[in-house]
């Protein structure tokens, strides 16, 4: 008994030493690149190449992992019923994260005692949202799927795929997919043993663009957004996997959210957090078919980061221009705005500020803001882009705790966690 205890002991200590290594390379980044902001700049290639070797993983192992678990669904029922849970917990939260943000700048308003120069800008388009739709879900040419930039085409093509060999089973192709998939987990985490110098040089560069950013008229910004989404983080987070699965729930949400929390955080990207975050969700014993359904789709259309995001900008322009943020119809208006820039417009291809000129467009303001509200975007993307990726990570939970039932975590159907952990050869200690 005492022995199993200590090798117990030991594997939790090994499950947080590679996420507290990677921690460690941010807080390190961080520090040299606000005392060192000029000779840090020359780390940027091995930053970008860390990221470049995620992106590249990433259209394979989406395509593999999406297609083998429609598949796996068996049947069109089961995937229905996915996809219809998906749509009311994505739905939930954003509202829930728009009213709680709603909150925060009525009680602190974003905009106050902020001077920004707004030089002028060139005019900008009327936003057509209509005109995006077909952009958004198919290309035009089967190699542009090849690219993650069109990953909301890639996922309906995988879609397509998983759901013809439900129709017509093919067990050669079917294995495969499986293997397909197992194959790019590992690459992943091949890639991930350089990840904290990747890390360490990402974040370095990182704090020597934004540093003086920081202390300029954006710091009360900052610092509310960062104490606001910090909070939703690990109360509104608990919540939702307490809900999920009661105190075994909670467990292993934080036992294995601390690996994508720091991928978001490092990379500021939701894309290149998704293989970190598939691994954590299977992890928390979530069945195949839903993660590799909800983590990729909820990647682009639900962020509560952005979200929370939206309902500042739109209080702090409100606030700029001395405008009264207040009744039913205005708050109405902000929340729906707000979560529709944080879902919907998130997975138009390259749609860079289009959320933003959404914003201008909707309530008229002048197109020289969007200089300050982009800049509000780049400050806040750390821990939006944290908000982000672990929000759907809890989301999973609450899906499985509406498709497989109150006892889903009890069942002896649900598998361990992931099959592509079991080589210790290449596994990453906090995958376990």
């Amino acid at each position: 008994m005492e022995i199993t205890a200590v090798a117990m002991q030991n594997k939790t200590l090994q499950s947080y030493l590679f996420p507290s290594l990677l921690l460690l390379s941010i807080v390190g980044g961080g520090a040299a690149g606000y005392w060192f902001p000029q000779e840090v700049k020359c780390l940027k290639p091995l930053g970008d190449i860390f990221l470049n070797l995620i992106f590249t993983v990433i259209v394979p192992l989406i395509f593999f992992s999406v297609s083998s678990a429609i598949a796996k669904a068996g049947s069109l029922n089961k995937l229905g019923k996915i996809m219809g849970s998906m749509a009311v917990v994505f739905v939930l939260t954003g509202f829930i994260a728009a009213l709680y943000a709603l909150l925060v700048v009525k009680l602190f308003p974003p905009a106050q005692g902020v001077y920004l120069p707004l030089p002028p800008t060139p005019g900008s388009e009327t936003v057509h949202f209509s005109e995006q739709l077909v952009g958004m879900f198919t290309v035009p040419d089967f190699s542009q799927l090849l690219s993650h930039h069109h990953m909301l085409a890639l996922i309906v093509f995988s879609i397509l795929i998983g759901l013809a060999l439900t129709h017509h089973p093919n067990p050669a192709f079917f294995s495969f997919l499986k293997a397909g998939d197992a194959v790019f987990m590992r690459v992943f985490t091949l890639i991930m043993r350089v990840a904290p110098f990747g890390f360490f040089a990402y974040f370095a560069v990182l704090v020597s663009e934004l540093g003086p950013q920081l202390l300029s008229n954006y710091l009360r910004i900052a610092v509310l957004y960062s104490a606001c989404a910090l909070i939703y983080f690990v109360i509104g987070l608990s919540g939702y996997a307490f809900v999920a699965g009661k105190k075994a729930g909670l467990v292993l949400f934080w036992k294995n959210m601390l690996l994508p929390a720091t991928t978001a955080l490092a990379t500021c990207s939701s894309a290149a957090s998704i293989p970190a975050n598939l691994y954590a969700a299977r992890a928390m014993r979530v069945p195949s078919e839903i993660t590799e359904t909800v983590i990729p789709l909820g990647t682009l259309i639900h962020k509560d980061g952005s979200v929370i995001g939206g309902v500042f900008k739109i209080a702090f322009l409100f606030g700029l221009f001395h405008l009264d943020f207040n009744g039913l119809a205005v708050l109405t208006l902000a929340v729906g705005v707000s979560v529709l820039v944080g879902t919907v417009m998130g997975a138009i291809p390259s749609g860079g500020m289009l959320g933003e000129l959404l914003i201008l467009n909707v309530y008229g303001f002048p197109p020289s803001v969007l200089i300050a509200v982009a800049a509000i975007s780049i400050i806040i993307d750390p821990v939006a882009t944290l908000l982000n990726v672990t929000t759907n990570t809890a989301s999973s939970l609450m899906i499985t705790r509406l498709v497989e039932g109150k006892g889903w975590l009890s069942s002896q159907a649900l598998p361990s966690p992931p099959e592509v952990d079991d080589a210790p050869s290449v596994e990453l200690p906090s995958f376990r």
